[in-house]
């Protein structure tokens, strides 16, 4: 909780949304860094508060409460889903009730993609049925599904060494897993790489250091003057299989079929919440979360504790009255959108 806090405090010295303008370092050079040092040392008591209130204090267990109430209600929110509608006017009315101020809906456009049915299963060398999850935004494949055979590769730089090999083919991506940050290339831009070299489909090993036969959706993006290709995330236990077979010379076969679809973009909300500061008011702290999630969970870790969590904080700071900056709480209807709207 301290270092939550004081991350709060850092922030404002680096941002400004006055006009919806930031604020780069050089602007604060004048601050020495003991100085900063020494501001956020003045906050421990104001920490320790809030620490109380929420873990010991009448306010225990609220915000696990909170977010209980949210995904067991709503559940999965899909972008540009009803549900999603429901979670932001279900937080709009929430943020009102614990009398925050300016709380608003701003419009936005949101994206609008639904995975429909999926399936995938092995022919060849035996017959296998495989968990997948399609990947957001990913195509679907066309009437009937594609049947055709499997390149197995580790790396995008394996991918190009064998490009002669990919053409009407589906890569499987076995790639290893090092971190979050570097692994998930492959899910991002597996399916452009396949297309370049002429594949109908790419299968990419789930992004996760584990897995008990589940597979990890997530987004991926196409890119322009590349053919769309359908792509999903299968489990690391049947890429495993798949590669070790194709290191033994055995043929694998899979027919593949998504009925992903793309709609245009869809009418939703930004929900905005405030608490004016009483000595800093000009000066503008900003937390957020999305109350977006995918379809195949109810979302409770992402974003929903981040999004239940940016609420409470607000919460708290109004019911101590320890406020010195505003404090602007942006809940955004899709991952990534509330800070960029507010830093144009």
């Amino acid at each position: 909780m301290k270092s939550l806090f004081f991350m709060f405090v850092g922030v404002a010295h680096l941002l400004s949304l006055n006009s919806g303008k930031a604020i780069y370092k050089n602007d604060i050079s004048q601050r020495t860094f003991q100085e900063i040092k020494n501001e956020i040392a003045s906050y421990e008591d104001v920490a320790k508060a809030i620490i109380n209130l929420a873990v010991y204090g009448k306010y225990q267990n609220r915000s696990y409460e909170r977010l209980g109430f949210l995904v067991d209600t709503v559940g999965p929110r899909l972008s540009g889903s009803k549900n999603l509608e429901k979670a932001i006017q279900i937080m709009y009315q929430n943020l009102q009730q614990d009398g925050l101020e300016n709380v608003h809906l701003e419009p936005v456009k949101v994206p609008h993609w639904e995975r429909e049915e999926e399936s995938a299963v092995m022919l060849l060398p035996r017959i296998h049925k495989m968990a997948i999850l399609g990947l957001g935004s990913s195509i679907g494949t066309p009437p009937g599904g594609i049947t055709a055979e499997v390149l197995v590769v580790t790396s995008f730089d394996e991918l190009q060494r064998r490009a002669s090999e990919a053409r009407g083919k589906i890569i499987v991506y076995n790639q290893p897993y090092t971190s979050y940050g570097i692994t998930v290339q492959y899910r991002h831009q597996g399916a452009v790489e396949a297309a370049k070299v002429g594949a109908v489909a790419s299968l990419i090993r789930s992004v996760a250091s584990f897995s008990i036969y589940s597979p990890h959706t997530g987004i991926q993006e196409y890119q322009d003057g590349v053919p769309k290709i359908p792509t999903a995330c299968i489990t690391v236990e049947d890429a495993e299989m798949m590669s070790r077979m194709a290191s033994r010379g055995s043929k694998i076969v899979i027919h593949l079929e998504m009925g992903a679809k793309t709609y245009p973009d869809t009418d939703s909300f930004n929900t905005v919440a405030e608490i004016t500061g009483s000595k800093y008011p000009e000066q503008v702290v900003l937390i957020s979360g999305h109350l977006d999630s995918w379809d195949v969970g109810q979302g409770a870790l992402d974003d929903g504790g981040g999004a239940v969590i940016s609420w409470e904080a607000l919460s708290l700071v109004k019911d101590l009255g320890v406020l010195k900056r505003k404090l602007c709480l942006v809940k955004g209807s899709l991952s990534t959108l509330s800070l960029m709207l507010y830093l144009k």
